[in-house]
């Protein structure tokens, strides 16, 4: 049973039907008692970094994240998802992230023709074999939309990287952690796949 994190933030919905879509189990958890009671958990996100870590820690759910991550379930982060997953954020304070990869989240750089926020598709590049991407091109496209980006502190960690004007890192993995910049979830397809890997993944690579 996939756990999907309510924050307050996320685009639960469009994450859910697309699960639904591939008769994946899954349901909304926003308590400690419901993370607790799920196999793994996918916290997607939109909008400021600060902000959803405001929310978290409001609700309490910091900790129960942290924990799930720490007894072994894998967990996938989708966009403001994957950002909070790294140690700190500057959107639009400074504030402390999730901390399970190492990293943190910056604006990115963008200069003509290049424009913020980064939207539509685009490649990323897979700096090796995963699980959550088994069937899928190394070089495959997903859907895009954010102005922010993670700096990881391993260059290990950093799982793909994607091209807009410069590369950045659009895919970090750390050992039952995944995040995702992009929105698998609007990634016809290879997204819909990379949901199904995740939901059998053991969270072992």
């Amino acid at each position: 049973m996939i756990g999907i994190v309510d924050y307050g933030m996320g685009n639960l919905r469009s994450v859910w039907n697309a699960l639904d879509s591939q008769a994946i189990e899954a349901r909304v958890v926003k308590t400690a008692a419901e993370i607790e009671a799920v196999d793994r958990l996918i916290l997607p996100g939109v909008g400021a970094y600060s902000q959803a870590m405001r929310e978290l820690s409001g609700r309490e759910l910091v900790r129960p994240i942290q924990a799930s991550v720490a007894s072994g379930k894998p967990m996938l982060g989708i966009c403001l998802g994957m950002q909070l997953l790294v140690d700190h954020g500057n959107e639009p304070d400074p504030t402390e992230g999730l901390g399970l990869i190492g990293g943190e989240c910056v604006l990115m750089p963008a200069a003509p023709p290049q424009r913020l926020p980064h939207v539509g598709w685009n490649t990323v590049a897979l700096a090796r074999p995963h699980p959550v991407f088994e069937g899928l091109r190394a070089n495959a496209d997903y859907y895009f939309v954010h102005s922010f980006m993670v700096r990881t502190l391993a260059s290990i960690d950093a799982l793909g990287r994607t091209d807009y004007g410069e590369p950045f890192v659009s895919v970090i993995a750390r050992g039952n952690v995944v995040g995702v910049q992009f929105h698998p979830e609007k990634s016809q397809t290879n997204g819909l796949r990379i949901l199904e890997n995740f939901s059998s993944w053991d969270g072992t690579c």
